[in-house]
């Protein structure tokens, strides 16, 4: 097994339990604003791996990582672009990013389970689409 391969494995054993441990999105209501700070962060490193990943591939194929403000957004499109993840994979994990941008700049005050909810319920099905394309 290359380098790539065990470090893509790693960060998707990292992603498994990110996942294992964020709860059903139909518990958020009932959650404080402590365990609703808790989920969030599970989401912000339910994306950091993805990004992670798609950096590996990156060097991997000799692609270069983008740098500058907007560069989580150009990383995604890039993927794209080099055939890496298909668009709707894109858009599915743009929502993803943009609640990572939200998480880096908002208090714990501002987190909402209502706007959770959606990223929660899907981030399985999404991380399942995102491993089928990567492999």
């Amino acid at each position: 097994m290359d380098k790539l391969s065990q470090r893509i494995i790693a960060e998707l054993e990292n992603i498994n339990e990110v996942l294992e441990e964020i709860p059903s999105h139909l518990k958020l209501p009932n959650l404080s604003t402590l365990e609703l700070a808790g989920v969030a962060t599970l989401l912000h490193n339910f994306y950091n791996g993805i990004e992670n990943i798609l950096k590996q591939i990156f060097v991997s194929q000799k692609i270069i990582i983008p740098e500058g403000k907007s560069w989580h957004k150009e990383l995604l499109e890039i993927a794209v672009e080099n055939k890496i993840i298909s668009d709707k994979c894109k858009n599915y994990l743009g929502q993803y990013l943009a609640f990572r941008h939200f998480f880096s700049h908002a208090y714990a005050l501002d987190l909402y389970a209502d706007k959770m909810e959606p990223l929660v319920e899907s981030s399985r099905e999404v991380y399942l689409i995102f491993k089928k394309e990567i492999s």
